[in-house]
């Protein structure tokens, strides 16, 4: 009788919670599309998720903190580092360099943290390359998932570039090309959603990762 009571006790113990899978996040959107908003909510509302910090070779700005904002380094030693393959990605803007190194995602995940990379579509390829040399096992490997998050046309895209009011014409037909480029390769990407409606968005977006962490 005793027995049969200690079955009954363990079977009413809820199994307990599946161990999450720390993730490198990669997020890809044209201007316009929401994706800071968007990801910005996350980091605020999910656990142990946090966005990645890049390197950089400019000055820090006002009160940017290195390690912080940006890690800060010197052109010849962020040539060199990308020379040795230390970047999982990287890119040249404005006469200054600007990439993620493979150990600063590293370290964060065998920390048990999740990792969320503001990236566009051409350093996602790179990343993409980067990963397809590590063994599958590897965590940067097996942790990864690519979102790609899409107005609902573009023509509602150019609407929200303007309704900004900030941004002067040369600006915004920029914003535009570059826009219509980065949806071409919407398909590289596992995941897609469109930003027609916020909210439905955040929880189309929450959930894949959620199911991705293995808490869904």
């Amino acid at each position: 009788m005793e027995k049969e009571r200690k079955n009954e006790l363990i079977a009413e113990r809820p199994a307990p919670p599946r161990p999450s899978r720390p993730l490198m996040i990669v997020v890809s959107a044209p201007s316009g599309a929401g994706k800071s908003t968007l990801c910005n909510r996350l980091v605020d509302e999910l656990p142990k998720l946090a966005y990645s910090v890049s390197c950089t070779t400019r000055a820090p700005r006002g009160d940017e903190t290195d390690g912080v904002h940006y890690y800060f380094m010197e052109k010849k030693e962020f040539k060199e580092r990308v020379k040795h393959g230390e970047f999982l990605e990287h890119a040249k803007v404005h006469d200054n360099f600007y990439g993620t190194l493979e150990d600063t995602v590293l370290y964060a995940m065998e920390e048990g943290h999740h990792v969320i990379l503001d990236i566009d579509v051409q350093g996602v390829a790179q990343i993409r390359a980067a990963l397809l040399r590590l063994d599958p096992r590897h965590p940067l490997r097996r942790g990864f998932i690519d979102i790609f998050i899409s107005p609902p046309s573009f023509e509602e895209l150019e609407r929200r570039l303007r309704g900004r009011g900030t941004d002067e014409e040369q600006v915004i037909q920029k914003r535009l090309a570059n826009a219509q480029q980065e949806m071409d390769r919407a398909s590289e990407y596992t995941h897609q959603i469109v930003n027609d409606d916020l909210e439905t968005a955040y929880d189309e977006l929450k959930r894949v990762l959620l199911t991705a962490m293995g808490l869904m």
